[in-house]
């Protein structure tokens, strides 16, 4: 098998794994399994229902089960004797296979599917930088970039069409006009940095389940967020009644008691980004995650004061995700949507299930800022 067979081969499976990621996408990103996979710049997913390539054997090789010694007709051996219970079955297994997938064409399925627009970014970060890229063909050119193999074409369809070529004797002698180069053109590249600052409630009321969707949907904002910018910061920080700056493995993994005071992670956050991004510099995206206790209506009219006046000036978007709990009130939300909702800086969005983070996901990254 040539490699030229190889690679078209190689690229119609990938069209069909893409395509089987786009018709499930939805199911996709609702499962945690594939984000422990995570790898560097590859994600292995499982895709089921996809036939497994086979060897054929070829007519030329005699025999088959029972080659070496015996005589027509002696019966095969059964192999080692096996121990189980119930009936054979009736129905066909299911193939699954782990395949691994770029993260860069993860985020450009992601934003094909849900339609979400590149992001334009601000600040004096972004530069542009210009990448020569031989995609195109044309007529003139050094002989060091001439396509042996468009030339070739472009000479044998004139000797073809002008009745020059001969069948017995195929020579095919290019002139000047059929000389084919490559050719390259500017890609530009975004040079600007972003921070992603992530904050979650962590007291006793957020379980589990409520960090594993907050897991689920941060794994794709971090997807689709990396295809738009050069160089991403991620800080995290979490918070029950006072707040604290951790590292990614204590920031899905700790649990606190006490009650929940949302302006305090919303303090910290400023803080961060006055010491470290500036705003005239940097796309400042902050996440919050909660299950939307608060500590009473007098914090949440400082976390509203603390939006307008300082986070929502210099973040490119404020997002807020509550979390479904069984002891959560679920009010912070609707506190926000009273105060805020005519400010487009902000975006919030409930997350009851983990079929939600598909919808979340559109909300949050759907305005393209």
């Amino acid at each position: 098998m040539s490699m030229k067979r190889v690679d078209r081969d190689l690229g119609r499976f990938r069209q069909i794994v893409r395509g089987k990621i786009k018709q499930d996408l939805r199911k996709y990103m609702s499962h945690g399994e594939m984000i422990g996979r995570q790898g560097k710049r590859y994600v292995s997913i499982p895709v089921p229902q996809i036939d497994l390539p086979q060897f054929r054997y070829g007519a030329k090789q005699g025999g088959g089960v029972g080659q070496g010694e015996g005589d027509v007709g002696d019966p095969i051996g059964q192999g080692d004797p096996q121990q189980g219970q119930g009936e054979a079955g009736s129905e066909p297994g299911q193939h699954v296979l782990e395949v691994d997938v770029p993260l860069e064409e993860l985020a450009a399925i992601l934003g094909e599917e849900l339609q979400l627009p590149n992001i334009q970014p601000k600040g004096q970060k972004n530069l542009i930088s210009e990448k020569d890229k031989y995609s195109g063909i044309r007529r003139t050119g050094p002989n060091s970039l001439r396509h042996f193999k468009r030339t070739y074409r472009e000479a044998l369809r004139r000797q073809i069409s002008s009745g020059e070529y001969d069948s017995v004797d195929p020579i095919v002698v290019p002139i000047r006009d059929d000389m084919r180069y490559r050719s390259w053109k500017e890609v530009m590249i975004p040079e600007s940095n972003a921070v992603i600052i992530y904050m979650m409630d962590v007291s006793g009321s957020m379980g589990s389940e409520q960090k594993e969707l907050v897991r689920i949907t941060a794994f794709w904002i971090e997807t689709w967020l990396r295809s738009q910018y050069k160089e991403i910061d991620i800080r995290y920080i979490v918070h029950d009644a006072a707040a604290k700056e951790v590292d990614q493995e204590t920031f899905y993994h700790i649990r606190e008691g006490g009650g929940t005071k949302i302006s305090s992670a919303y303090k910290l956050c400023n803080r961060l980004i006055d010491e470290r991004y500036p705003a005239n510099e940097w796309n400042i995206y902050p996440f919050h995650f909660s299950d939307g206790d608060n500590w009473g209506g007098g914090d949440t009219r400082e976390c509203v004061e603390l939006l307008k006046k300082e986070l929502l000036p210099k973040a490119n978007l404020f997002c807020y995700g509550q979390v479904r709990s069984l002891y959560g009130s679920g009010r912070f939300a609707h506190d926000l949507e009273e105060y805020l909702s005519n400010d487009e800086r902000i975006v919030i969005s409930e997350i009851t299930e983990r079929d939600d983070v598909y919808d979340t996901i559109k909300d949050f990254l759907g305005k393209g800022k």
